[in-house]
């Protein structure tokens, strides 16, 4: 990842090589206030464990250095969606519940080439 990108990354290397856990931040801006005031926001779109390697703390290691890193280039606003097995993670490190996540999938319409 550039330094200069908008997205940040913290792998946890295997024993053997490989990855055994990842965290990804993806950085975006946000209109300044009193609470951000970089004007910095993060979403954190993928935490994976190697099933191998579950249970052992991996996961909670990556997103707290991520979480780190962020905070000294000035994000202060965090969002992610966690699964109900996930969330007991991220409300130990200090997220907070919110509304459901909605969204919105928008294909192109199909054109029959008919007159209409």
């Amino acid at each position: 990842m550039r330094p200069e990108g908008d997205a940040r990354a913290c792998v946890v290397d295997a024993p053997g090589g490989g990855p055994a856990a990842c965290a990804l931040a993806l950085i975006h801006p946000v209109l300044s206030a009193p609470k951000y005031p970089k004007g910095l926001a993060a979403r954190i779109h993928v935490v994976a464990t190697e099933p191998a390697y579950r249970r052992r703390g991996l996961a909670r290691s990556a997103v707290s250095v991520l979480l780190e890193a962020l905070e000294r280039e000035g994000v202060t606003l965090y969002g992610l969606h966690a699964s109900e097995e996930a969330a007991p993670l991220y409300e130990e490190l200090g997220f907070t519940r919110g509304p459901a996540l909605m969204r919105m999938t928008k294909l192109p319409q199909a054109r029959d080439g008919g007159a209409g």
